[in-house]
């Protein structure tokens, strides 16, 4: 995996209770998570929320809302909204929630900042391998805060 000196800079550490990015106060940094499989992210509002699992989804429909609500598992980001891509070094790093993909029907989201572009690094690099990587990861990160 490339490392750039960008990339080191930006690991950011989070609390060990944190199983969600909530940068900007919550998840996705308020995008609406449903609206990453219509297509085009929008940004939530603070007047269409739901909390689950301890984290706050924000919506920008009420129609959203109620997707989310009806089967949350559907559309919560991977890694609970860290970038894929850092993941697969095992690294909770921050996001532009404007840089995503829609892998097999699961939401990643990627670091996308000062020329360091993570979803090209994850096509580039070979997305497979690198989720294998992550998803591995993610689960030796959740098991120790179960």
């Amino acid at each position: 995996m490339k490392i750039r000196l960008t990339y080191i800079l930006l690991f950011f550490v989070f609390s060990s209770k944190a199983q969600f990015n909530e940068q900007k106060g919550a998840v996705a940094e308020g995008f609406d998570v449903v609206s990453y499989f219509q297509g085009k992210p929008k940004k939530g509002t603070s007047a269409l929320k739901v909390t689950y699992a301890d984290a706050e989804f924000r919506f920008s429909s009420e129609e959203n809302l109620k997707a989310f609500k009806n089967n949350p598992k559907k559309y919560i980001p991977q890694y609970g909204g860290y970038c894929a891509y850092a993941m697969a070094d095992g690294k909770k790093v921050k996001v532009n929630p404007n840089t995503f993909e829609i892998r097999e029907d699961k939401l990643y989201l990627f670091y996308n900042s000062w020329g360091n572009n993570t979803l090209e690094l994850w096509e580039e690099e070979g997305a497979e391998a690198l989720r294998k990587n992550a998803d591995a990861n993610w689960q030796k990160i959740t098991a120790k805060h179960r």
